[in-house]
């Protein structure tokens, strides 16, 4: 098992900065492909970042150029550095693990995930 707890969240205005973390515990961390998904009020919950073992990463074209998804394996820490907020970036972000590649978890649904934490509300005010 890989249980998942995530931190970091807050308001923010437009145009700032956050960074999330994701603590992962377990002796496979390394077997994971880690991610983050997130849901905005009224809306599907979808894709948003993956890394894996290896540190390559994949993201949704929406935040490209303006989140970076990393990894610390030694630590079993996974985060997401969020800079140029936007409001349409309100929603509760999901940290994420499973067993797959980092493009094919762009494509994956939720339910199909391995694992993944409670999540850490992020509001971005205009």
């Amino acid at each position: 098992q890989v249980p998942l707890v995530e931190s970091g969240g807050g308001l923010v205005q437009a145009g700032g900065s956050l960074k999330l973390s994701c603590a992962a515990s377990g002796r496979t961390f390394s077997l994971y492909t880690m991610g983050w998904f997130r849901q905005a009020p009224g809306q599907e919950r979808e894709f948003v970042a993956a890394i894996n073992w290896g540190g390559s990463t994949y993201y949704t074209d929406s935040v490209k150029g303006r989140f970076t998804i990393s990894r610390d394996n030694a630590k079993k820490m996974v985060y997401l550095q969020m800079t140029s907020l936007k409001p349409e970036d309100t929603a509760v972000y999901y940290c994420v693990a499973d067993r797959t590649t980092t493009q094919n978890m762009g494509v994956m649904s939720w339910p199909a995930l391995d694992y993944w934490g409670q999540g850490t509300q992020v509001t971005v005010s205009s």
